[in-house]
């Protein structure tokens, strides 16, 4: 079956001091319609950097250097910025980690809300207010008919993330990159959103990257998993498969270093060191500095060990189930 959206080997750089560092390094995922992709990864792999290149997000000096972003058959990397704006909200949607970059200080929730469907579609006032109201009832927010009269200032930092959440849905796009959408939220809103992103999936065919650090959302809600580091995906796969049996020694670390109640009364096991900046990345493999399975072999870049859609970047991948 075609995917919906096939990103192949895409590089995104941003120059420094005569040079093109590369926040996002050849990296290559699919996700077909109805799919939840899971994007992780630490602080500074690359993963809001992928969905913004994704977007066509990034601010120059950055740049898209190469590679194919194919959305329903069409390259987005080639694509005109008139194209790739018809395209954004209706077709591709995306909530930011941040709300206030979403949304605007000045402006009424009601008036952004009935602005972003106006831009796409033609409705009456009323029912324009409809759809907008009826979206912030499905986020949670309690009485929304008044809450369309406020400005984002009179909303907490999770209810304005519940509002930039519903501005994502109110199109029933295509597809939703959703980069990191629940962190500011409660852990029962948590449940009724990522609910409300199962039955858009289920019901409507969406797809979505779920971009995150938190293992333990991605393990209930994706099908598949994408592991980041150092701009590059080190290794991707069906999800019970990835976190049963992760090949790649950053997968396992990430982990291995998560609370479980199997573990209780040990200390955590942690993955010794910092992501390196893009400046100062290792030669061959990124993730060598601070990998005990490291040789001089590492100092060679890593291919794709595997298939297209269940492969590892590791020259000494771990072969045995995780614990």
């Amino acid at each position: 079956m075609t995917p919906l959206l096939d990103v192949r080997d895409l590089v995104t750089v941003f120059p420094s001091d005569g040079r093109d560092l590369r926040a996002v390094d050849e990296v290559s995922l699919q996700v077909h319609r109805g799919e939840v992709l899971g994007l992780v990864g630490e602080s500074g792999s690359g993963k809001s950097v992928t969905g913004f290149s994704i977007m066509g997000l990034v601010d120059p000096p950055g740049r898209i250097a190469a590679g194919q972003i194919l959305f329903d058959g069409s390259d987005l990397a080639k694509a005109d910025p008139e194209t790739r704006r018809s395209l954004r909200g209706r077709r591709i949607a995306m909530v930011f980690q941040d709300p206030m970059m979403t949304l605007n200080p000045v402006l009424r929730i009601g008036t952004q809300m009935t602005e972003t469907l106006h831009a796409h579609e033609t409705l009456s006032r009323q029912e324009a207010h409809a759809r907008a109201r009826d979206a912030l009832g499905q986020v949670g927010i309690p009485s929304p008919e008044e809450r369309l009269a406020a400005y984002p200032h009179q909303f907490s930092g999770g209810m304005r993330q519940r509002v930039a959440i519903a501005i994502a849905l109110l199109h029933r796009p295509d597809l939703i990159i959703a980069d990191e959408p629940t962190t500011a939220l409660d852990v029962t809103i948590q449940a009724q959103i990522i609910s409300e992103f199962q039955k858009l999936t289920e019901d409507q065919g969406t797809a979505v990257i779920w971009i995150t650090h938190d293992l333990a959302i991605v393990s209930g809600l994706a099908d598949r998993i994408a592991v980041m580091y150092g701009g590059r995906i080190v290794e991707t796969g069906p999800i019970t498969e990835v976190l049963e049996r992760p090949r790649h020694p950053y997968t396992r670390g990430l982990i291995r270093s998560v609370p479980s109640e199997n573990t209780r009364g040990t200390r955590l096991a942690q993955i010794p060191g910092v992501t390196p900046g893009l400046a100062r990345m290792p030669q061959g493999c990124a993730f060598r500095t601070r990998c005990a399975r490291a040789d001089s072999t590492c100092a060679e870049r890593p291919g794709r060990f595997g298939t297209d859609q269940t492969y590892h970047r590791c020259f000494h991948p771990h072969e045995e189930a995780l614990a």
